[in-house]
């Protein structure tokens, strides 16, 4: 199984040469490529990516406006979502349940509930190929579920939007906004994740990653967990 980090720029303004495009995923296996999220910088290259397959992990523009003209394929998203993209003209829409195992491509796919945002309610996806399980969440504040989302994993893929709680609200008692990195380091140690990969990267990673870079890989060291950020076209292969 081979991932492409399409895109990890997040919904910030900023942007530069390794963090162009809006965050999105392509994971490539012996039966098809699935792609993650779609944000409106594809908008233009959908048709010649020609996924096989597009999961959605919320309704925000940077993860879904690409979708507006249509899909090249079947589109699997939350009822939550669907109800944002209600005229986006997409002929094959599929339903993305909370708890629910599906097979998509050869890939088995289960969302998980997290928190974000209440007017566009978000997903992680726990995904998992063979013997490799790994937990995709570009945009989270906190996970709902921590044990039963990260138990098993192999490998984290988490939200670079924050390095502090400057981007954390509370809305209706609940978590929004973007939970910050360490934060997540965090939760990876206490799940037992030995590695993370960050992606959906804001403006303190655009703005001076090599700074960046030495302090997470410092917190990483620390709880004994392999960090890389991710830039786009990045590639890695699992086993």
């Amino acid at each position: 199984m081979q991932l492409t980090f399409l895109g990890t720029r997040s919904s910030s303004d900023r942007f530069n040469a390794r963090h162009r495009r809006h965050s999105a995923l392509l994971i490539e296996g012996p039966r098809g490529r699935v792609m993650i999220d779609c944000g409106s910088d594809w908008l233009e290259e959908l048709p010649q990516l020609a996924p096989d397959a597009l999961l959605l992990t919320h309704a925000h523009t940077d993860h879904s406006a690409g979708l507006a003209r249509g899909a090249p394929c079947p589109v699997y998203a939350t009822a939550e979502a669907w109800q944002s993209l209600l005229e986006y003209p997409l002929a094959d829409r599929r339903q993305l349940a909370t708890g629910q195992r599906l097979t998509v491509n050869g890939l088995l796919v289960e969302a998980m509930p997290l928190h974000h945002s209440l007017r566009a309610p978000a997903v992680g996806l726990r995904m998992q190929a063979d013997s490799t399980c790994l937990f995709y969440a570009p945009d989270v504040a906190a996970l709902a579920e921590p044990a039963a989302a990260l138990q098993g994993v192999d490998l984290y893929i988490g939200d670079g939007s924050a390095l502090d709680e400057t981007l954390l609200r509370r809305e209706q008692g609940l978590p929004c906004g973007h939970a910050p990195i360490p934060d997540q380091l965090q939760w990876c140690h206490e799940a037992g994740v030995s590695s993370m990969i960050i992606t959906h990267c804001g403006e303190a990673i655009i703005a001076d990653e090599e700074t960046v870079c030495h302090q997470l890989a410092a917190a990483a060291a620390a709880l004994n967990i392999d960090l890389i950020i991710a830039h786009d076209g990045l590639r890695r292969e699992l086993c």
